[in-house]
């Protein structure tokens, strides 16, 4: 029995060339594709991406929704807090108004004061 013989490098060069060429030979002898597939594929392609284009526009008009809710509601909370705050303005000046200042109060204890000490004298 004969022992194993290495092969050298032109050995493995010859099947690797050999290897390219039946690779070659096979591409070569593939049939064409079929137009009616090739048509069906692209067909199915451009609906694939007119249906993803659509989902994009309806998300993007979601988000574009989202964002107009919500700089309406900050719109609204602004006018609510411009009202709370002139409401708190008017309530201030009204109770400045209504509430007596220090010297009349002290003028109404003297008043007070005078007007019992009279009834004690009679």
């Amino acid at each position: 029995m004969a022992g194993f013989k290495a092969p050298d490098f032109n050995d493995r060069a010859q099947a690797a060339r050999e290897a390219k060429q039946k690779a070659l030979e096979l591409l070569k002898n593939r049939p064409a594709p079929d137009p009616a597939q090739v048509a069906a594929r692209a067909a199915a392609r451009a609906a694939k991406e007119a249906a993803e284009e659509e989902k994009r526009a309806a998300h993007r008009a979601a988000i574009e929704a989202k964002k107009a809710a919500k700089e309406e509601a900050r719109r609204q909370a602004e006018a609510e807090a411009a009202a709370a705050e002139q409401a708190a303005a008017e309530a201030a000046a009204k109770r400045a108004v209504s509430l007596p200042t220090a010297a009349e109060l002290k003028a109404a204890r003297d008043a007070r004061y005078a007007a019992r000490k009279a009834r004690q004298r009679k």
